[in-house]
């Protein structure tokens, strides 16, 4: 017979370590997982640093059996959310769950049941998961691409967790992909053409970002984000507070060279940001800075030569979208930093994404480049009436 599973609500900042720290333990166990760093996990779970609490309030569970451990779950409510159209994936009376881990089934179904009582408890009536803790941070269940590891800010969870929330009567709400793509090759001709076309038009600028100007153009990329995205399904805004932070968060990962900005007649209307693959160096110092991983890392973060390119973000102002005008801006970024990261930085391969499965405009781009789908995500629903 086994033990009977408690529920343990997180209450203090011993709690969020310790749930931080089960985390972590459960990411040891499962095959290509990169292990990151700890002090940025538990940032992110700290309601006195992480700007998302200004609009979200969460409960942190952790399931305990024989004294032991066996798994965690978050539910959060976000108030920006609420106020978003049902048809966008939000809405009212929805809330989410993330941060899931559990040891077996019985233990999913007992977190998964912990975290949709709260929600109920505060008036939700439909939950979406696993959301871990914004769609900014690492949204969806991984259910395709274990066999590799994850770039950057992207989620790895072990496959039988497909069947464990699935089995809790959750079904698929949207599916986002990444793209994985040779940069080491020309793109077709037709994206040569496009490129062309643009660069003679005189009423385009690309331009690369600003190190020594960063909080401004950092402004500038999530003012085109907030309304380029704003129509896609899953979209939040970003708070004032929260584009200072990010800005903050991203700098020791910015290249100046692989991350633009597009100007019509002066004024910036698209982006295109990529970050250099920090999971590269995380791996091999284990998500430790010390003894000796700070050493290692800082020096990777000067002149990141190994490793691949992610490309997490990029948009265009809705006025100019499904425009040839977009065209030429989407693929005059794409090309110009391929070479860059080629020629600078040796590198070899880029991901893109995550992509929604019914973003037409962007799986087109991915599709024109030849990039092929390489990791597939999983957000479920479940009603709570």
């Amino acid at each position: 017979m086994t033990s009977p599973i408690t529920i343990e609500r997180v209450t203090d900042k011993k709690g969020r370590a310790r749930f931080v720290d089960l985390g972590r333990a459960f990411a040891t166990q499962v095959p290509h997982s990169v292990p990151q760093l700890r002090s940025e996990q538990l940032e992110l779970v700290d309601p006195d640093k992480n700007p998302l609490f200004g609009h979200t309030r969460a409960q942190l569970f952790i399931a305990i059996r024989g004294g032991k451990a066996v798994g965690r779950i978050s539910a959060q409510i976000d108030e920006l959310a609420l106020k978003m159209p049902e048809s966008q994936g939000f809405g009212p009376g929805t809330g989410m769950f993330g941060y899931f881990d559990a040891e077996d089934e019985h233990v999913a179904k007992a977190l998964l049941e912990a975290a949709e009582d709260w929600l109920k408890e505060q008036g939700m009536t439909r939950v979406l998961g696993p959301i871990s803790m914004a769609m900014w941070e690492e949204p969806g269940l991984l259910v395709k691409g274990h066999d590799h590891p994850p770039m950057v800010m992207m989620g790895h969870h072990p496959a039988h967790y497909q069947a464990m929330i699935e089995g809790a009567g959750y079904t698929r709400a949207k599916t986002l992909y990444t793209y994985d793509l040779d940069i080491t090759k020309e793109f077709p001709p037709l994206v040569q053409r496009i490129v062309q076309s643009g660069e003679r038009n005189k009423r385009i600028t690309i331009r690369q970002v600003s190190h020594k100007n960063w909080d401004e153009d950092a402004a500038i990329v999530l003012s085109i984000l907030n309304d380029a995205w704003s129509d896609n399904w899953g979209f939040v805004p970003f708070t004032p507070e929260e584009v200072k932070y990010g800005g903050k968060k991203l700098k020791p990962i910015i290249k100046e060279e692989l991350n633009m900005i597009a100007e019509v007649d002066g004024r910036p209307v698209a982006f295109m940001l990529v970050f250099p693959d920090v999971n590269h160096v995380l791996a091999k110092i284990k998500g430790k800075l010390f003894p000796f991983g700070w050493f290692h890392l800082l020096r990777w973060l000067r002149k990141p030569k190994e490793g691949g390119m992610r490309v997490p973000l990029m948009g265009v102002l809705k006025e100019y979208q499904n425009s040839r005008l977009a065209s030429q801006l989407a693929f005059m970024m794409i090309s110009y930093i391929r070479l860059n990261a080629t020629e600078k930085y040796g590198s070899q391969r880029g991901e893109i994404g995550w992509i929604l499965e019914d973003n037409q405009g962007m799986v087109a781009i991915a599709d024109t480049i030849n990039s092929q789908i390489n990791r597939e995500y999983a957000i479920y629903e479940k009603s709570l009436a």
